[in-house]
């Protein structure tokens, strides 16, 4: 559950709904990770898929990034839209999860706590 100032939720096209529930479903596990390590803290999904973590090959995620480049992005262009698309589709995930969320915006970036 996601408790929320802006409930808005949108689907992500161009990509399957097996690649789509894999994603959510990787993601899911990188915010139970960082929930264990940082209970309480907020976060973005940078701090689960950013920084050293940039490099996407090789998980779900980069579907995503596949997805704009076959557009004819550029790799920044299209790291950019799917990292829009991966904030879309771990929103939609935590409005689905039993654990309850809450949620706020931070300049660009939307932040997420669990509520214990």
């Amino acid at each position: 559950m996601l408790r929320t100032d802006k409930p808005e939720l949108r689907n992500v096209t161009g990509i399957s709904d097996e690649e789509t529930n894999l994603i959510k479903a990787f993601m899911q596990g990188a915010v139970y990770g960082w929930i264990k390590s940082h209970p309480g803290e907020w976060f973005a999904v940078r701090d689960l898929v950013g920084g050293e973590n940039w490099d996407w090959a090789g998980t779900p995620l980069y579907a995503l990034f596949e997805k704009h480049k076959n557009d004819g992005k550029s790799d920044d262009e299209a790291f950019d839209v799917a990292a829009q698309d991966l904030g879309w589709l771990v929103k939609t995930a935590l409005s689905e999860d039993k654990r309850t969320f809450e949620s706020r915006e931070s300049g660009l970036v939307r932040n997420y706590r669990w509520i214990v």
